[in-house]
């Protein structure tokens, strides 16, 4: 390891050095912290809301929603025989019929 050196000093030697550390340059720490202090109400319900924000995947523009739908399994093996994203482009081919026939 570089910087590391040895030294001959005594146990004695060593702990009359430390203690000779004027206390300005003595960064122990003391066991308190200044961000010890208990939140107010209002700050901890402003930390919730914000790690609620924070978690799960991310919004996205086009809402979707999850159902049971029963696919002929030939189409389906179609599908998944595709690789990974498989269920958009599932989804893609929905839409594409939609855009050549009616709604309703």
């Amino acid at each position: 390891m570089t910087g590391l050196t040895t030294t001959d000093l005594t146990r004695a030697q060593v702990l009359a050095k430390v203690r000779a550390i004027p206390v300005a340059q003595n960064f122990v720490w003391d066991g308190s912290d200044e961000d010890d202090r208990p939140l107010t109400k209002v700050q901890l319900q402003a930390g919730i809301a914000a790690m609620a924000k924070k978690r799960g995947r991310p919004t996205s523009a086009s809402r979707k929603e999850q159902i049971a739908l029963r696919v002929d399994h030939d189409v389906l093996s179609a599908f998944r025989a595709t690789g990974a994203g498989w269920q958009t482009r599932m989804n893609d081919a929905l839409k594409d019929w939609l855009s050549t026939h009616s709604a309703v």
